[in-house]
Protein backbone atom coordinates (compact mmCIF):
# COMPACT_ATOMS: atom_id res chain seq x y z
CA UNK A 1 0.00 0.00 0.00
CA UNK A 2 1.32 3.42 -0.92
CA UNK A 3 1.78 6.36 1.45
CA UNK A 4 1.47 9.97 0.36
CA UNK A 5 3.36 12.79 2.06
CA UNK A 6 3.08 16.51 1.32
CA UNK A 7 6.13 18.37 2.59
CA UNK A 8 5.90 21.90 3.96
CA UNK A 9 7.15 23.36 0.66
CA UNK A 10 4.35 21.64 -1.31
CA UNK A 11 6.49 18.86 -2.74
CA UNK A 12 4.65 15.53 -2.84
CA UNK A 13 6.21 12.17 -2.05
CA UNK A 14 4.67 8.78 -2.80
CA UNK A 15 6.33 5.77 -1.15
CA UNK A 16 5.34 2.23 -2.13
CA UNK A 17 6.91 -0.59 -0.12
CA UNK A 18 7.22 -3.81 -2.14
CA UNK A 19 8.88 -6.21 0.28
CA UNK A 20 9.24 -9.04 -2.24
CA UNK A 21 11.11 -6.77 -4.68
CA UNK A 22 14.88 -6.88 -5.01
CA UNK A 23 14.99 -3.38 -6.48
CA UNK A 24 14.14 0.22 -5.71
CA UNK A 25 12.97 2.75 -8.28
CA UNK A 26 13.20 6.50 -7.77
CA UNK A 27 11.10 8.63 -10.12
CA UNK A 28 10.76 12.41 -10.20
CA UNK A 29 7.80 13.51 -12.29
CA UNK A 30 7.15 17.15 -13.21
CA UNK A 31 3.87 18.52 -14.50
CA UNK A 32 5.21 20.04 -17.67
CA UNK A 33 5.83 18.99 -21.25
CA UNK A 34 5.29 20.19 -24.79
CA UNK A 35 1.69 21.24 -24.06
CA UNK A 36 3.08 23.85 -21.67
CA UNK A 37 5.35 25.45 -24.26
CA UNK A 38 4.77 28.57 -26.31
CA UNK A 39 5.42 28.36 -30.03
CA UNK A 40 8.77 30.16 -29.89
CA UNK A 41 10.24 27.58 -27.46
CA UNK A 42 8.53 24.44 -28.79
CA UNK A 43 10.81 21.52 -27.97
CA UNK A 44 12.45 23.04 -24.89
CA UNK A 45 10.94 20.48 -22.46
CA UNK A 46 12.64 17.66 -24.33
CA UNK A 47 15.90 19.58 -24.90
CA UNK A 48 16.05 20.43 -21.19
CA UNK A 49 15.58 16.77 -20.29
CA UNK A 50 18.75 15.99 -22.27
CA UNK A 51 20.67 18.74 -20.46
CA UNK A 52 20.11 17.14 -17.07
CA UNK A 53 22.63 14.46 -18.03
CA UNK A 54 25.49 16.83 -18.88
CA UNK A 55 27.00 17.60 -15.47
CA UNK A 56 26.43 18.97 -11.97
CA UNK A 57 28.77 20.54 -9.44
CA UNK A 58 29.12 17.19 -7.68
CA UNK A 59 29.42 15.22 -10.94
CA UNK A 60 30.91 17.76 -13.37
CA UNK A 61 31.09 15.63 -16.51
CA UNK A 62 28.77 13.52 -18.64
CA UNK A 63 30.96 10.52 -17.88
CA UNK A 64 30.59 10.93 -14.14
CA UNK A 65 26.82 11.23 -14.50
CA UNK A 66 26.67 8.01 -16.51
CA UNK A 67 29.27 6.04 -14.54
CA UNK A 68 27.59 6.56 -11.17
CA UNK A 69 24.82 4.05 -11.83
CA UNK A 70 26.60 2.04 -14.52
CA UNK A 71 29.06 0.92 -11.84
CA UNK A 72 26.27 -0.76 -9.85
CA UNK A 73 24.35 -2.10 -12.85
CA UNK A 74 21.54 0.39 -12.42
CA UNK A 75 18.98 1.39 -15.00
CA UNK A 76 18.26 5.09 -15.57
CA UNK A 77 16.72 7.40 -18.11
CA UNK A 78 14.32 10.27 -18.63
CA UNK A 79 11.28 10.94 -20.78
CA UNK A 80 9.27 13.89 -22.05
CA UNK A 81 5.59 13.80 -22.96
CA UNK A 82 2.91 16.33 -23.72
CA UNK A 83 2.00 16.92 -20.09
CA UNK A 84 4.82 15.53 -17.97
CA UNK A 85 8.58 15.04 -17.82
CA UNK A 86 10.25 12.34 -15.73
CA UNK A 87 13.67 11.35 -14.46
CA UNK A 88 14.24 7.92 -12.95
CA UNK A 89 16.69 5.34 -11.70
CA UNK A 90 16.21 1.68 -10.78
CA UNK A 91 18.83 -0.13 -8.72
CA UNK A 92 19.28 -3.10 -6.43
CA UNK A 93 17.75 -2.22 -3.06
CA UNK A 94 21.19 -1.94 -1.43
CA UNK A 95 21.98 0.98 -3.76
CA UNK A 96 18.88 3.03 -2.89
CA UNK A 97 20.88 5.88 -1.33
CA UNK A 98 23.04 6.17 -4.43
CA UNK A 99 20.03 6.28 -6.77
CA UNK A 100 18.26 8.91 -4.67
CA UNK A 101 21.39 11.04 -4.54
CA UNK A 102 21.91 10.71 -8.30
CA UNK A 103 18.34 11.58 -9.28
CA UNK A 104 18.16 14.55 -6.91
CA UNK A 105 21.56 15.78 -8.09
CA UNK A 106 20.73 15.91 -11.79
CA UNK A 107 17.25 17.28 -11.04
CA UNK A 108 18.31 20.12 -8.77
CA UNK A 109 21.92 20.85 -9.66
CA UNK A 110 22.42 20.45 -13.41
CA UNK A 111 24.65 23.21 -14.72
CA UNK A 112 22.94 23.68 -18.12
CA UNK A 113 26.31 24.87 -19.43
CA UNK A 114 26.34 26.87 -22.66
CA UNK A 115 29.02 24.70 -24.26
CA UNK A 116 26.93 21.59 -23.57
CA UNK A 117 23.83 23.25 -25.03
CA UNK A 118 25.74 23.87 -28.25
CA UNK A 119 26.88 20.24 -28.43
CA UNK A 120 23.46 18.86 -27.65
CA UNK A 121 21.77 20.86 -30.41
CA UNK A 122 23.33 18.46 -32.88
CA UNK A 123 22.07 15.44 -30.96
CA UNK A 124 18.52 16.81 -30.83
CA UNK A 125 18.54 17.68 -34.52
CA UNK A 126 19.68 14.17 -35.38
CA UNK A 127 16.87 12.82 -33.22
CA UNK A 128 14.46 14.98 -35.21
CA UNK A 129 16.01 13.70 -38.45
CA UNK A 130 15.54 10.13 -37.26
CA UNK A 131 11.82 10.73 -36.75
CA UNK A 132 11.50 12.50 -40.08
CA UNK A 133 12.95 9.39 -41.72
CA UNK A 134 10.69 7.02 -39.76
CA UNK A 135 7.10 7.18 -41.04
CA UNK A 136 5.85 4.76 -38.38
CA UNK A 137 6.87 7.29 -35.71
CA UNK A 138 6.26 10.45 -37.75
CA UNK A 139 2.59 9.64 -38.33
CA UNK A 140 1.91 10.34 -34.63
CA UNK A 141 2.90 13.98 -35.17
CA UNK A 142 0.69 14.36 -38.24
CA UNK A 143 -2.23 12.86 -36.33
CA UNK A 144 -1.98 15.28 -33.40
CA UNK A 145 -1.38 18.22 -35.74
CA UNK A 146 -4.55 17.27 -37.59
CA UNK A 147 -6.58 17.13 -34.38
CA UNK A 148 -5.26 20.21 -32.62
CA UNK A 149 -3.63 22.45 -35.21
CA UNK A 150 -1.56 25.48 -34.24
CA UNK A 151 -1.74 25.12 -30.47
CA UNK A 152 0.59 23.31 -28.06
CA UNK A 153 -1.23 19.96 -28.29
CA UNK A 154 -0.80 20.04 -32.07
CA UNK A 155 2.96 20.57 -32.00
CA UNK A 156 5.68 17.97 -31.64
CA UNK A 157 7.50 17.14 -28.44
CA UNK A 158 10.85 17.37 -30.23
CA UNK A 159 10.16 20.80 -31.73
CA UNK A 160 11.60 21.94 -35.03
CA UNK A 161 15.19 22.30 -36.16
CA UNK A 162 14.71 26.06 -36.53
CA UNK A 163 13.56 26.52 -32.93
CA UNK A 164 16.11 24.08 -31.50
CA UNK A 165 18.87 26.11 -33.17
CA UNK A 166 17.58 29.36 -31.61
CA UNK A 167 17.13 28.31 -27.99
CA UNK A 168 19.43 30.17 -25.59
CA UNK A 169 20.66 29.26 -22.12
CA UNK A 170 18.39 31.86 -20.55
CA UNK A 171 15.38 30.16 -22.19
CA UNK A 172 16.25 26.98 -20.29
CA UNK A 173 16.74 28.82 -17.00
CA UNK A 174 13.42 30.63 -17.40
CA UNK A 175 11.64 27.38 -18.19
CA UNK A 176 13.12 25.71 -15.12
CA UNK A 177 11.96 28.60 -12.95
CA UNK A 178 8.46 28.56 -14.41
CA UNK A 179 7.77 24.83 -14.21
CA UNK A 180 10.28 22.88 -12.10
CA UNK A 181 8.77 23.81 -8.75
CA UNK A 182 7.88 21.97 -5.55
CA UNK A 183 4.11 21.98 -6.00
CA UNK A 184 4.45 20.85 -9.60
CA UNK A 185 6.68 17.87 -8.77
CA UNK A 186 6.06 14.32 -7.54
CA UNK A 187 8.76 12.07 -6.09
CA UNK A 188 7.82 8.42 -6.16
CA UNK A 189 9.92 5.71 -4.52
CA UNK A 190 8.84 2.11 -4.99
CA UNK A 191 10.45 -1.20 -4.08
CA UNK A 192 12.17 -2.74 -1.09
CA UNK A 193 11.97 0.31 1.18
CA UNK A 194 10.73 1.48 4.54
CA UNK A 195 8.23 4.35 4.37
CA UNK A 196 9.68 6.49 7.13
CA UNK A 197 13.29 6.01 6.09
CA UNK A 198 12.48 6.86 2.48
CA UNK A 199 10.52 9.92 3.59
CA UNK A 200 13.39 11.22 5.69
CA UNK A 201 15.96 10.69 2.95
CA UNK A 202 13.77 12.20 0.23
CA UNK A 203 13.31 15.40 2.24
CA UNK A 204 17.06 15.64 2.85
CA UNK A 205 17.76 15.40 -0.86
CA UNK A 206 14.92 17.56 -2.24
CA UNK A 207 14.31 20.20 0.44
CA UNK A 208 16.00 22.88 -1.66
CA UNK A 209 13.69 22.55 -4.65
CA UNK A 210 12.25 25.82 -6.04
CA UNK A 211 9.07 26.99 -4.33
CA UNK A 212 7.79 29.68 -6.70
CA UNK A 213 4.39 29.32 -8.40
CA UNK A 214 4.53 27.34 -11.65
CA UNK A 215 2.86 28.46 -14.87
CA UNK A 216 -0.26 26.69 -16.13
CA UNK A 217 -0.83 25.24 -19.57
CA UNK A 218 -3.22 26.84 -22.02
CA UNK A 219 -6.48 24.97 -22.52
CA UNK A 220 -6.59 22.65 -25.52
CA UNK A 221 -9.39 23.67 -27.86
CA UNK A 222 -11.18 21.03 -29.92
CA UNK A 223 -13.15 22.17 -32.95
CA UNK A 224 -14.51 19.92 -35.68
CA UNK A 225 -17.69 19.91 -37.75
CA UNK A 226 -16.83 17.43 -40.50
CA UNK A 227 -14.39 14.57 -41.26
CA UNK A 228 -10.80 15.78 -41.71
CA UNK A 229 -7.79 14.39 -43.60
CA UNK A 230 -4.06 14.99 -43.53
CA UNK A 231 -2.37 13.32 -46.52
CA UNK A 232 1.41 13.58 -46.40
CA UNK A 233 3.31 12.49 -49.48
CA UNK A 234 6.38 10.31 -49.07
CA UNK A 235 7.68 7.69 -51.49
CA UNK A 236 7.35 4.81 -49.05
CA UNK A 237 7.07 1.06 -49.54
CA UNK A 238 4.28 0.97 -46.97
CA UNK A 239 1.55 3.42 -46.03
CA UNK A 240 1.29 4.42 -42.38
CA UNK A 241 -1.97 5.79 -41.10
CA UNK A 242 -3.96 6.90 -38.09
CA UNK A 243 -7.73 6.67 -38.37
CA UNK A 244 -9.87 7.59 -35.41
CA UNK A 245 -12.19 9.94 -33.57
CA UNK A 246 -12.14 12.56 -30.86
CA UNK A 247 -12.98 11.02 -27.51
CA UNK A 248 -12.88 11.63 -23.77
CA UNK A 249 -10.39 13.32 -21.51
CA UNK A 250 -8.83 12.00 -18.31
CA UNK A 251 -11.67 13.15 -16.09
CA UNK A 252 -14.59 11.73 -18.07
CA UNK A 253 -16.05 8.57 -16.45
CA UNK A 254 -16.73 7.21 -19.94
CA UNK A 255 -12.99 6.82 -20.50
CA UNK A 256 -13.08 3.31 -19.06
CA UNK A 257 -15.61 2.16 -21.66
CA UNK A 258 -13.58 3.97 -24.31
CA UNK A 259 -10.46 2.03 -23.28
CA UNK A 260 -12.29 -1.31 -23.38
CA UNK A 261 -13.70 -0.39 -26.80
CA UNK A 262 -10.17 0.20 -28.06
CA UNK A 263 -9.12 -3.23 -26.79
CA UNK A 264 -12.07 -4.90 -28.50
CA UNK A 265 -11.20 -3.21 -31.77
CA UNK A 266 -7.44 -3.60 -31.84
CA UNK A 267 -5.86 -4.14 -28.45
CA UNK A 268 -4.62 -7.72 -28.78
CA UNK A 269 -3.98 -10.52 -31.25
CA UNK A 270 -7.55 -11.85 -31.17
CA UNK A 271 -9.12 -8.39 -31.46
CA UNK A 272 -11.46 -7.56 -34.32
CA UNK A 273 -9.12 -5.47 -36.44
CA UNK A 274 -6.08 -7.68 -35.94
CA UNK A 275 -8.10 -10.59 -37.26
CA UNK A 276 -9.87 -8.79 -40.12
CA UNK A 277 -7.05 -6.58 -41.42
CA UNK A 278 -3.99 -8.73 -40.74
CA UNK A 279 -5.02 -12.36 -40.35
CA UNK A 280 -7.87 -12.58 -42.85
CA UNK A 281 -6.79 -10.04 -45.49
CA UNK A 282 -3.02 -9.88 -44.98
CA UNK A 283 -3.01 -6.10 -45.44
CA UNK A 284 -0.78 -5.11 -42.53
CA UNK A 285 2.01 -6.32 -40.30
CA UNK A 286 1.08 -4.02 -37.42
CA UNK A 287 -2.36 -2.73 -36.57
CA UNK A 288 -3.49 -1.54 -33.16
CA UNK A 289 -6.20 0.58 -31.60
CA UNK A 290 -5.60 2.71 -28.53
CA UNK A 291 -7.51 5.22 -26.43
CA UNK A 292 -5.51 8.23 -25.29
CA UNK A 293 -6.67 10.55 -22.52
CA UNK A 294 -5.10 13.88 -21.60
CA UNK A 295 -6.02 16.62 -19.13
CA UNK A 296 -8.46 18.30 -21.49
CA UNK A 297 -8.60 16.17 -24.63
CA UNK A 298 -8.71 12.58 -25.79
CA UNK A 299 -9.14 10.28 -28.75
CA UNK A 300 -9.54 6.71 -29.92
CA UNK A 301 -7.51 5.80 -32.98
CA UNK A 302 -6.26 2.86 -35.01
CA UNK A 303 -2.72 2.95 -36.36
CA UNK A 304 -1.46 0.63 -39.07
CA UNK A 305 1.17 0.08 -41.72
CA UNK A 306 -0.54 -1.29 -44.82
CA UNK A 307 0.23 -2.20 -48.43
CA UNK A 308 0.19 0.87 -50.64
CA UNK A 309 -2.27 -0.70 -53.05
CA UNK A 310 -4.62 -1.75 -50.26
CA UNK A 311 -4.95 1.46 -48.25
CA UNK A 312 -8.54 2.08 -49.29
CA UNK A 313 -9.54 -1.46 -48.37
CA UNK A 314 -7.87 -1.17 -44.96
CA UNK A 315 -9.61 2.12 -44.23
CA UNK A 316 -12.98 0.63 -45.13
CA UNK A 317 -12.36 -2.36 -42.87
CA UNK A 318 -11.44 -0.14 -39.93
CA UNK A 319 -14.53 2.00 -40.42
CA UNK A 320 -16.65 -1.12 -40.74
CA UNK A 321 -15.53 -2.29 -37.31
CA UNK A 322 -16.13 1.16 -35.84
CA UNK A 323 -19.65 1.09 -37.24
CA UNK A 324 -20.28 -2.43 -35.97
CA UNK A 325 -19.76 -1.28 -32.38
CA UNK A 326 -22.45 1.36 -32.72
CA UNK A 327 -24.88 -0.80 -34.69
CA UNK A 328 -24.97 -3.84 -32.42
CA UNK A 329 -24.15 -4.50 -28.79
CA UNK A 330 -21.18 -6.76 -28.26
CA UNK A 331 -21.65 -10.16 -26.68
CA UNK A 332 -20.97 -10.80 -23.01
CA UNK A 333 -18.25 -13.23 -24.08
CA UNK A 334 -16.36 -10.62 -26.11
CA UNK A 335 -16.74 -8.02 -23.37
CA UNK A 336 -15.42 -10.45 -20.77
CA UNK A 337 -12.40 -11.25 -22.93
CA UNK A 338 -11.53 -7.57 -23.35
CA UNK A 339 -11.99 -6.84 -19.67
CA UNK A 340 -9.98 -9.86 -18.56
CA UNK A 341 -7.22 -8.89 -20.98
CA UNK A 342 -7.13 -5.33 -19.60
CA UNK A 343 -7.06 -6.54 -16.00
CA UNK A 344 -4.30 -9.03 -16.77
CA UNK A 345 -2.10 -6.49 -18.51
CA UNK A 346 -2.62 -4.02 -15.67
CA UNK A 347 -1.81 -6.60 -13.00
CA UNK A 348 1.36 -7.78 -14.71
CA UNK A 349 2.55 -4.23 -15.36
CA UNK A 350 2.51 -3.39 -11.67
CA UNK A 351 4.80 -6.24 -10.64
CA UNK A 352 7.96 -4.18 -11.19
CA UNK A 353 9.02 -1.26 -9.01
CA UNK A 354 9.59 1.12 -11.93
CA UNK A 355 6.15 0.54 -13.44
CA UNK A 356 4.52 0.86 -10.03
CA UNK A 357 6.30 4.18 -9.46
CA UNK A 358 5.26 5.47 -12.87
CA UNK A 359 1.62 4.44 -12.42
CA UNK A 360 1.21 6.01 -8.99
CA UNK A 361 3.14 9.19 -9.79
CA UNK A 362 1.17 9.82 -12.97
CA UNK A 363 -2.16 9.37 -11.20
CA UNK A 364 -1.13 11.73 -8.41
CA UNK A 365 0.22 14.33 -10.81
CA UNK A 366 -2.87 14.49 -13.00
CA UNK A 367 -5.71 13.78 -10.60
CA UNK A 368 -4.39 14.18 -7.09
CA UNK A 369 -5.53 10.68 -6.18
CA UNK A 370 -4.15 7.19 -6.61
CA UNK A 371 -6.36 4.19 -7.27
CA UNK A 372 -5.11 0.85 -6.03
CA UNK A 373 -4.96 -2.15 -8.34
CA UNK A 374 -8.17 -3.45 -6.76
CA UNK A 375 -9.94 -0.13 -7.34
CA UNK A 376 -8.78 0.07 -10.96
CA UNK A 377 -9.94 -3.49 -11.63
CA UNK A 378 -13.33 -2.55 -10.17
CA UNK A 379 -13.58 0.32 -12.66
CA UNK A 380 -12.92 -2.11 -15.50
CA UNK A 381 -15.43 -4.63 -14.17
CA UNK A 382 -18.13 -1.96 -14.01
CA UNK A 383 -18.04 -1.41 -17.80
CA UNK A 384 -21.16 -2.95 -19.35
CA UNK A 385 -22.37 -3.85 -22.84
CA UNK A 386 -24.64 -0.82 -22.67
CA UNK A 387 -21.67 1.42 -21.82
CA UNK A 388 -19.74 0.20 -24.88
CA UNK A 389 -22.81 0.72 -27.07
CA UNK A 390 -23.45 4.23 -25.76
CA UNK A 391 -19.83 5.29 -26.10
CA UNK A 392 -19.65 3.93 -29.65
CA UNK A 393 -22.74 5.91 -30.63
CA UNK A 394 -21.28 9.01 -29.03
CA UNK A 395 -17.78 9.01 -30.52
CA UNK A 396 -18.18 7.15 -33.82
CA UNK A 397 -19.77 9.98 -35.75
CA UNK A 398 -18.69 11.33 -39.16
CA UNK A 399 -18.04 14.81 -37.77
CA UNK A 400 -15.52 13.36 -35.31
CA UNK A 401 -13.57 11.26 -37.85
CA UNK A 402 -9.95 12.03 -38.69
CA UNK A 403 -7.43 10.36 -40.99
CA UNK A 404 -3.70 11.10 -41.05
CA UNK A 405 -1.61 9.24 -43.62
CA UNK A 406 1.97 9.03 -44.88
CA UNK A 407 2.53 7.35 -48.21
CA UNK A 408 2.88 7.83 -51.98
CA UNK A 409 -0.40 9.74 -52.30
CA UNK A 410 -1.42 13.32 -53.03
CA UNK A 411 -5.17 13.13 -53.67
CA UNK A 412 -6.76 14.23 -50.40
CA UNK A 413 -10.25 14.22 -51.87
CA UNK A 414 -10.09 10.50 -52.67
CA UNK A 415 -9.52 9.69 -49.00
CA UNK A 416 -11.98 12.25 -47.70
CA UNK A 417 -14.75 10.45 -49.58
CA UNK A 418 -14.05 7.27 -47.61
CA UNK A 419 -14.71 8.86 -44.22
CA UNK A 420 -18.27 7.74 -43.66
CA UNK A 421 -20.00 5.83 -40.87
Amino acid sequence: MYKKTIFKNGLRLITIPMKSAQSVSVLVLVGTGSNYETKNINGISHFLEHMFFKGTKKRPTKLEIAETLDMVGGMYNAFTGNEYTGYWAKVASKDFDLALDWVSDIFLNSKIAQKEIEKERGVIIEEINMYLDTPMARIDDFWEALLYGDQPAGRTTLGTKEIVNKLKRQDFLNYLKNHYTAKNTIICIAGNIDNETAKKKAWQHFKNIRTNVSKLKSKTIERQTQPECSINFKDTDQTHLYLGVRGYDLFNPKRYAQAISASILGGFMSSRLFLSVREEKGLAYYIRTSAETALDSGYLATSAGVRNDKVEEAIKLILKEYKSLKDKKISEKELKKAKDYSKGVLTLSLESSDNMASSCATQELFKGEILTLKQRIKKIDEVSRDDIFQVANDIFKPEKLNLALIGPFKDKEAFSKLLKL
